[in-house]
This record gives C-alpha cells, sequence and structure tokens, in this order.
C-alpha cells in the first residue's frame, strides 16, 4: 500500500491540513455576508483542487493504477518534502488563527469583516494561498509521480489565478485607501522583500 515512508508523511498531513481547514471553515450564515463575489466557475474549480489535493494522491496512494507515472529523488529530497510540508501546514493554521472571525471559505466578507495586518499578514496578502502552493511543491516531493505529485500545483492554479485579483478588488471596494496602502506593503504570497528589514508592525 505505501511505497515509501514519505507517502506515510503526506496522508499525516493531509489529516493534520483538513482538521485545520475543518476547525476554522464554518460558513458564514446568510445574514452575516455583506459582500458576496463568487462566480459560478467557482465550484468547478474547487472541484479541481480537490481532485488535486485529495483524490489523485489517495488514488495514488492507495492503489497501483497510476505507479506507470512514478518518478525517483534521492531520499534527502524526501526529507526536505516533509520540512516543507510541515512549514506549509503551520502557515495554513498560522493564517486562519490570525484572521479568526473575518475568515470566509469563499470570496465574500461578512458585516463586521476587519482588515487583518498583524501576525503573518504583516508581510503577505494571501497567506493561505501561499500554504497550498507550498503544500504543492511539498507533495511533489513526497509522492513522486508526475500524476498525483504535480496535481496539487496543477489544479490549484486556476483557482488562484480566478480568485485572488476578485478578492483583493473586493477588499479595494471595502477598505478603500487603507488596504491600498497595504497592498503597497505587502506581496501577495511571497513578502516583499524591502520591507522585511524595517521592523514596522502594521497598524
Amino acid at each position: 500500500m505505501f511505497d515509501s515512508i514519505f507517502e506515510i508523511f503526506w496522508l499525516i498531513g493531509l489529516v493534520v491540513g483538513s482538521v485545520i481547514r475543518g476547525v476554522y471553515a464554518k460558513r458564514p450564515k446568510k445574514d452575516e455576508i455583506a459582500v458576496d463575489h463568487k462566480i459560478r466557475l467557482e465550484r468547478l474549480l474547487l472541484f479541481l483542487s480537490s481532485l488535486g489535493l485529495i483524490v489523485l494522491p489517495l488514488f495514488y496512494v492507495f492503489s497501483p493504477w497510476l505507479d506507470f507515472a512514478d518518478y525517483r529523488l534521492p531520499d534527502w529530497a524526501g526529507w526536505i518534502g516533509v520540512a516543507i510540508f510541515a512549514f506549509a501546514l503551520w502557515l495554513l493554521w498560522k493564517a486562519h488563527d490570525d484572521l479568526g472571525h473575518s475568515f470566509s471559505p469563499s470570496v465574500q466578507l461578512k458585516k463586521e469583516h476587519a482588515l487583518v495586518t498583524l501576525g503573518v499578514f504583516r508581510l503577505i496578502r494571501h497567506p493561505i494561498y501561499a500554504a497550498h502552493g507550498i503544500w504543492g511543491i511539498a507533495q511533489a516531493l513526497l509522492l513522486q509521480n508526475w500524476i498525483a505529485g504535480l496535481s496539487m500545483l496543477v489544479f490549484f492554479l486556476p483557482l488562484y489565478l480566478a480568485r485572488v485579483p476578485r478578492e483583493e478588488q473586493m477588499m479595494l471596494e471595502r477598505f478603500g485607501e487603507e488596504y491600498r496602502e497595504y497592498m503597497n506593503k505587502t506581496g501577495r504570497v511571497l513578502p516583499k522583500f524591502s520591507n522585511l528589514g524595517s521592523g514596522r508592525e502594521m497598524r
């Protein structure tokens, strides 16, 4: 069933990530939502993301049907994958925790939505997307298969490209110049390294 210890680490990480998401993913009630920018395509994009995050990797781990697409990396690459996965899970938890009540699983704003600029949001505007991108890199190192290993990166990218511009436009409409200033000081999923040494907390 498991061809390597790294598949076990991937499975453990999937469970941990699912627990983190489950704890914070309580959907807001309709009367809590002030702005809703969901599009019809979103369900398809979420399905594809789940295909790359869960379905294809589990199919690979628990069946031999995708073994024809295996590749082999040295053991040290797998252990780097474990470390990267651990960081992705930490970032996923920290981003959800920093957002608190302002977290929404969709492109929505609650009536009492606050602009969060502390914690990991001091450096990047979309740490949850960053965490999933890092997760995808780790998955390629842990599940050494051209289909299952790369599926997270391939299927997550369309969701990222479709959602992030709409989310930022929604935030600009809600918070105006405050959010524009925040955008100037932070990167989307990577920090603006010119700001790392300033030592200033955004308030």
